[in-house]
């Protein structure tokens, strides 16, 4: 089974092939194949910086001893706006299927509650109907529509903006 785990800073390498694989994989994600120009250190940096944070965590999915996928809650860098999450999950494509994003979203859930976070938000494009069905299964709520906020593939792609309030 697919251990759910906090990321490391050794697992830079791995979750930047990661991120590098579903580039390729899928069009839902924002940077495109070849675009992501980031090193091993600095993905070590920013994995740093993310533990240093109460309001900010990675899990990662791990089967075999590779990383399959991840949800990163990102909370605020100022008292107004530290309560407030923004997520963003990517999942392997032979993974889908396989409860990988429930379990995520629960974890998450679970660590926003023992942080005392307030709101999770995310965007998701329109026609992401799969992403979508999962985001309303965990309670999320569509708040508004991003008209043209993505240029994808030669033409502009609509957004949601989804969001859960926990307390």
């Amino acid at each position: 089974m697919t251990e759910l785990r906090p990321i490391r800073e050794e697992d830079a390498g791995a979750f930047l092939a990661l991120c590098r694989q579903l580039d390729e994989e899928t069009h839902f994600m924002m940077l495109e194949p070849g675009e992501r120009t980031t090193t091993v250190e600095q993905q070590q940096d920013r994995i740093r910086q993310v533990l240093k944070r109460e309001n900010q965590i990675i899990l990662v999915a791990e089967d075999a001893e590779k990383l399959v996928g991840y949800i990163s809650g990102m909370g605020g860098d100022y008292r107004r706006n530290e309560k407030t999450v923004h997520i963003v999950i990517g999942i392997l494509q032979s993974y889908t299927g396989q409860g990988i994003g429930k379990r995520f979203f629960q974890a998450l859930e679970e660590w926003a509650v023992q942080h005392d976070l307030h709101r999770l938000e995310l965007t998701v494009m329109t026609h992401n109907q799969r992403g979508i069905a999962l985001y309303q299964r965990m309670g999320f709520e569509v708040e508004g529509v991003k008209r043209d906020d993505l240029f994808v593939d030669g033409g502009y792609i609509d957004q949601y903006m989804m969001a859960k309030l926990l307390s």
